[in-house]
């Protein structure tokens, strides 16, 4: 995995795409579970190194030790055009592996992610989902002071 960090980190895109062709493993993951894919995201890479991992295979329905989903990190990220491939790939937006069941859309509305909002209620996010706490994603809102997204929610 070291040698996808560095080029990662490099943001190495040339690099990236000759280590695909030398065989290298898209769905590696470091010590705490985090794919490619997520550490592309997380290391704010350019979309056309998370595109060249998509379409080399990257596991777009993976998720770390934590329970973080790819759809997750592209939330986080504010990577709507990846959303919108891991929707049409089939995953569900109300899926969590997070012990706490803090969902997608929960994660959306509190970074404020407005269209990204709004393309998970189009995609049948649940926004009467609660988390382990009774928390709803209109909850967060509120507790983030996120106006905007409690309007999203009660028009929705």
């Amino acid at each position: 995995m070291n040698k996808w960090i560095r080029l990662l980190q490099d943001n190495d895109y040339l690099g990236i795409k000759k280590y695909i062709k030398e065989g290298a493993d898209v769905n590696e993951s470091n010590d705490t579970e985090e794919s490619v894919l997520a550490c592309a995201l997380k290391y704010r890479c350019d979309d056309e190194i998370v595109d060249i991992l998509v379409q080399n295979g990257a596991d777009l329905r993976d998720f770390n030790e934590d329970g973080v989903s790819i759809l997750e990190y592209a939330i986080m990220y504010n990577k709507i055009d990846l959303i919108k491939k891991i929707i049409e790939s089939g995953v569900n937006v109300n899926h969590t592996n997070r012990p706490s069941r803090f969902t997608p859309l929960m994660g959306a509305v509190s970074y404020g992610r407005g269209e990204i909002v709004k393309l998970l209620l189009e995609n049948n996010a649940d926004k009467y989902a609660k988390d382990v706490k009774g928390l709803s994603a209109l909850d967060f809102a509120k507790k983030t002071h996120k106006k905007s997204m409690i309007k999203l929610l009660e028009e929705a």
